[in-house]
Order: C-alpha cells, then sequence, then structure tokens
C-alpha cells in the first residue's frame, strides 16, 4: 500500500495538470478569410524564401566526440553531429576540404568546453547560438562563402 499512494497521487496530479492545460489553453485567433483567397493556416508553412531554393546541407561524415575535463580529469563527453548549409553543388568541395574543417571545428569545440559552454544547461539556445556563430565564423574562414551556416543536429553528453 505504502508503494501504491505515490503511484496514484502522480496520476491525480497527472490528470489534474493535463486538465488545467486543456482548460486554461487560449482560443486560436480567428483567421480573416478574404474571398477567392485561401487562408493560410499555420500548419501550412508559406513558401520559403528563395536564397533557400538554391542550397543544400552538407552532413559532415562522422560524429564530434569532445572531452569535458575539470582538475584534470574528464568528467563528461560531448558528442556532436554537425551538417553545414551549403550553396547547390558545393557539396564536393565541402567533402574534399572537410579534413581541414573538422581540425577547425574541433579546436572551437575544445575551446567551448574549456570556458565551460558544456557544463550545467549546455543545451541553452543562448549557449548554442554562441557555439554556432563560432562554428560558422571558422568555417566560412576556411572555406569563404561556400558555408552560409552550421546546424548542430545532434548533441548529448554523457557524464562520468
Amino acid at each position: 500500500m505504502k508503494k501504491l499512494l505515490p503511484l496514484i497521487l502522480l496520476l491525480v496530479g497527472l490528470g489534474a495538470g493535463v486538465g488545467a492545460g486543456v482548460f486554461l489553453r487560449p482560443d486560436p485567433e480567428p483567421v480573416e478569410v478574404v474571398e477567392g483567397e485561401m487562408p493560410q493556416d499555420a500548419s501550412m508553412p508559406a513558401d520559403p524564401p528563395e536564397d533557400t531554393l538554391n542550397r543544400e546541407y552538407v552532413k559532415m561524415n562522422n560524429q564530434f566526440v569532445v572531452p569535458v575535463v575539470n582538475d584534470d580529469t574528464v568528467q563528461a563527453l560531448v558528442v556532436l553531429s554537425l551538417s553545414l548549409e551549403v550553396p547547390a553543388g558545393q557539396k564536393d568541395a565541402i567533402y574534399s576540404r572537410e579534413p581541414k574543417l573538422r581540425d577547425s571545428f574541433l579546436q572551437v569545440l575544445f575551446d567551448h568546453a574549456n570556458v565551460g559552454g558544456f557544463d550545467g544547461a549546455f543545451t541553452n539556445s543562448n549557449n548554442l547560438a554562441v557555439l554556432r556563430a563560432a562554428l560558422r565564423e571558422v568555417a566560412q574562414k576556411d572555406m569563404g562563402d561556400q558555408i552560409t551556416d552550421v546546424l548542430i543536429v545532434e548533441i548529448a553528453r554523457q557524464d562520468y
């Protein structure tokens, strides 16, 4: 009975939370419909901007493994997968320079780890924006305008 009571309280609390969320949900905004036009629904994305149609994404072949070191011992490992946004047709140029890009990216990732970027709430959007900007800067330094953005596709941290 002692083990059943917390489970019952958990289910009651969960049900109350869901009920409150449904009850307090704001009404959807009204959509003005002009005769002859199809309304733009929030689930229907607008047409992509013209410049994004001429882009392709290059996934880096291997993940990046970054040690998080505190007091001269490895406290955690951070594993990242990156993709690069490039103009259409530049995929082969990126793959031919991938070792140079990986070296530059690893240096940025190690520096980020050494200043505490992977400590605490490392997936905070501000923290990731700083990392993404540093990766983009070094990629553009190495490859020029061929790289327009660096995307962090996957990120995970394993503490020891």
